[in-house]
């Protein structure tokens, strides 16, 4: 099990927390997890100063990680009340049709196609944009075009607890709305 937290690009637990850094192994080596942090005790590597258990095997173990993901979005805030004003207006969709708006945004940046395919209009249909793009929900894209009400269901239909979840899918859409307002005031 893990929790993500959504954190501007300049929070760095190490100064607020007595955490352990989660590892990852990667051609046969334990290297730095991108953004995972153990707030339980646990062995860590002499060499590294990482978990010494890499994190696949540690959730199964009972650990849970919490990552801290940094999204430079929200650098530009200075409170969540700026935040809560901005997700509760009406972005311009149109800036969707813009390949090079696209390229700016988070999840979205290298799926235009998608997104000039789908035309979103809302933030569910953003979120949908979202799931999509997740392995094994590509194929589909065209049936949702068609009959998006059907669709959607299959899009967070969930077999096994990795699959992306829509509650995921919104929290990624709502943060492309907040880019949206700022692309339009010229923030970003």
């Amino acid at each position: 099990m893990d929790i993500d937290l959504d954190l501007p690009s300049t929070f760095d637990p190490s100064k607020y927390f007595d955490t352990v850094h989660a590892s990852m192994v990667q051609n046969g080596k334990l290297i730095s997890h991108p953004c995972g942090e153990y707030f339980q005790k646990m062995a860590t590597d002499k060499v590294s100063g990482l978990a010494a258990i890499p994190y696949k095997e540690a959730e199964n173990a009972g650990y849970f990680k919490i990552d801290f993901l940094h999204l430079s979005v929200l650098d530009v805030f200075e409170s969540k009340e700026q935040i809560r004003t901005l997700v509760k207006k009406e972005p311009d969709w149109t800036l969707l049709e813009n390949e090079d708006v696209v390229k700016k945004l988070f999840q979205l940046h290298k799926r235009f196609d998608v997104v000039s395919k789908i035309k979103p209009q809302s933030v569910q249909e953003l979120a949908d944009c979202v799931a999509i793009i997740r392995p094994g929900k590509k194929k589909l894209l065209n049936a949702y075009v068609k009959d998006r009400d059907v669709i959607r269901q299959e899009l967070y239909r969930r077999e096994n607890k990795s699959d992306f979840r829509k509650s995921h899918a919104v929290a990624y859409a709502l943060t492309i709305v907040l880019q949206l307002h700022l692309i339009k005031g010229h923030i970003l």
